[in-house]
């Protein structure tokens, strides 16, 4: 259990959220009911071992996040997952409603294992994060994304390039979620990434590519190849400046090709959101010239 306020509550509740879901409890002293909930949230806190986590706010000291949070009537509890609010009560529930409660709210197995995967990538630990995903998928083989972190710690958070099984782990994980998923940017982000993987063992090397282009700047095929090359290697800079320079010479054809998998190698480097605006940015001035 922790005592939360409004200069801590983003840490706290927000941020540890995306982690595991957190049960805020708005309460004060004088509060008779509040008394008697205490005790029983802290107890079963205790007894989850950690699937969930308890924090208290004192609705008196922090009238800000009260209003913000529309507390009318204490003890009010909110549960947050992902950071946003999903579910709450209002009142002294019995510890069997709350124990209720939080088995509605609280993930199964299967996603309790891709959470723990999320922090062991956090921490640096790939290799445990691929043992924590492919327990995850054994036990909730629906679990998309599961399946797209996978992809994305085969493709490219190890320190080496992926290799013959890892490309092919990666590609029956994209290769096996459903429509919704598929629909996402994040899948046609890995999609691309393992495309380029695959591709360039049959691409000519990068020196004879930009010798191609120095003889013929027009050569919009070398400049796709010349990217992918980049994609593969995470040079999502200069991948983005030969795409760029295709759709700037053709704005139909492998323009279009070109638009599309630029997009893609944005949502690549989402971890850099100056870098993706200034890009994002480069696009829209070439696509309204």
């Amino acid at each position: 259990m922790i005592e939360a306020s409004l200069s801590s509550f983003e840490r706290e509740v927000i941020e540890a959220s995306r982690k595991t879901p957190v049960l805020v409890d708005f309460w004060a002293p004088w509060c008779g009911p509040c008394r008697s909930l205490g005790p029983i949230l802290e107890r079963v806190e205790q007894s989850y071992g950690g699937r969930f986590k308890l924090v208290k706010i004192n609705s008196d000291e922090n009238p800000e996040l009260s209003q913000q949070f529309m507390v009318r009537s204490i003890p009010y509890v909110l549960a947050f997952v992902e950071g946003v609010p999903v579910d709450g009560f209002v009142g002294a529930l019995p510890e069997g409603q709350v124990r209720q409660f939080l088995e509605r709210l609280l993930p199964g197995p299967g996603e309790t294992e891709r959470r723990k995967a999320l922090r062991l990538i956090e921490q640096g630990d790939l290799s445990g994060a691929l043992t924590a995903l492919q327990s995850a998928l054994s036990l909730e083989p629906g679990n998309d994304a599961a399946k797209l972190d996978l992809a994305d710690v085969l493709l490219n958070r190890l320190p080496t390039a992926p290799d013959e099984q890892q490309l092919a782990q990666a590609q029956h994980a994209l290769s096996s979620v459903g429509p919704a998923a598929q629909a996402d940017a994040r899948w046609r982000a890995l999609d691309l990434r393992l495309t380029t993987l695959r591709s360039t063992a049959s691409l000519p090397g990068v020196d004879s590519l930009r010798n191609r282009l120095a003889a013929d700047p027009a050569d919009l095929a070398a400049r796709m190849e010349l990217a992918q090359r980049h994609i593969a290697d995470r040079d999502f800079e200069s991948a983005l400046d030969q795409l760029l320079e295709i759709i700037r010479r053709d704005r139909k054809d492998q323009g279009e090709s070109a638009r599309r998998a630029f997009l893609s190698v944005l949502d690549l480097a989402a971890d850099r959101p100056e870098f993706v605006t200034d890009y994002r940015r480069r696009l829209s001035l070439v696509l309204n010239r």
